[in-house]
């Protein structure tokens, strides 16, 4: 049920205090009675203010100050060991196993329609991968930290290089519907930025520079895939957004203005926790709408799986060359 697993308080010698809730779902109230309950021996009020006031600042959801490295850890041991069985199940098989998310401990469940909630383990080419199918959105109200989980499980598991794809509405006038576009840039208008908060160093630097947040490398590698094999792509730089509204006529203009050409309600998050932990970033958006001046279109969540789902053949045939021809990623 509703409930607080863990407590841990231990005063240093000024008379601060390091401290870890692991919370699952509870009622603020719930905290502060046991808060008054480990201050009734000698804990001054004081203290028990710093305390208060950093409950204000916790995820209700899940992870909080040293218990979310401690989360990380657990999924990393709990892969460890589910990967293994995977492997030994179907050596053989291009993907050696998946799980379903609701099968995973502690890990978040996508809820949107067309995501089919599972990771998936296996070789592609001469390459170990670990895919997920369907994410976790802002909008279906997972907090930052939740929403970029899985980016901070695959670096604890060894993996060096994300590649992201989303579905985008299209603000340049040069771009049609089914275009895929190599993201080169991006602009971050969520409200809350997934670095906030405490920084753990382990996890990576305060202030992680965002110059080269997609990899050059990695950009030039489809571009010539994709010439090479004749595929159209375009490029440019991807608003994210909160959603889950699509955008209005006014907003493709402003996002425009402010030189994005594409919009969406994902990726940025995971691609700037990638960068703070260090890994090389290819990213891909499928147009799926359009949102020009003038040519605003109807658009709808099942119109947008249809046009998603024309362009992934083209999309994951780019993906894995670059996985194939480059020997370290």
């Amino acid at each position: 049920g509703d409930h607080v697993s863990k407590i841990y308080i231990n005063p240093t010698e000024k008379g601060e205090m390091n401290f870890c809730l692991n919370i699952y779902v509870v009622e603020r109230e719930l905290l502060i009675r046991m808060i008054d309950d480990a201050f009734v021996h000698g804990y001054t009020s004081f203290v028990r203010d710093i305390l208060e006031r950093q409950i204000e600042h916790l995820d209700v959801r899940g992870y909080c100050y040293d218990g979310y490295v401690a989360e990380i850890h657990d999924m990393k041991s709990y892969f460890e060991e589910n990967m293994k069985l995977l492997e030994e199940e179907n050596l053989n098989a291009l993907f050696s196993g998946n799980q379903i998310y609701t099968d995973i401990p502690n890990f978040p469940v996508s809820t949107v329609e067309g995501h089919k909630g599972r990771l998936i383990f296996g070789n592609l080419g001469n390459k170990y991968i670990m895919a997920m199918q369907g994410r976790f959105h802002f909008y279906e109200g997972y907090s930052m930290k939740e929403v970029t989980f899985p980016v901070r499980v695959m670096k604890a598991l060894g993996v060096k290089t994300l590649f992201v794809s989303n579905a985008a509405g299209g603000m340049n006038p040069n771009f049609k519907i089914g275009d895929l576009m190599i993201i080169n840039d991006h602009i971050n208008l969520f409200p809350e930025h997934p670095l906030h908060g405490h920084n753990y160093d382990e996890l990576g630097p305060r202030f992680p520079g965002m110059g080269h947040a997609y990899s050059e490398r990695l950009i030039a590698k489809a571009k010539e895939i994709a010439k090479a094999n004749d595929i159209r792509l375009v490029e440019g730089v991807y608003v994210g957004t909160q959603g889950p509204t699509f955008e209005t006529p006014a907003e493709y203009h402003y996002f425009h203005v402010i030189g994005g050409d594409a919009v969406g309600m994902s990726t940025v998050p995971e691609v700037i926790v990638a960068n703070h932990a260090g890994m090389e970033v290819f990213g891909m958006s499928v147009i799926t709408d359009l949102g020009i001046d003038g040519i605003v279109e109807k658009v709808s969540h099942e119109e947008v799986q249809k046009a998603a789902a024309a362009a992934e053949p083209r999309m994951s045939f780019i993906m894995k060359e670059i996985i194939n021809q480059f020997e370290e990623l």
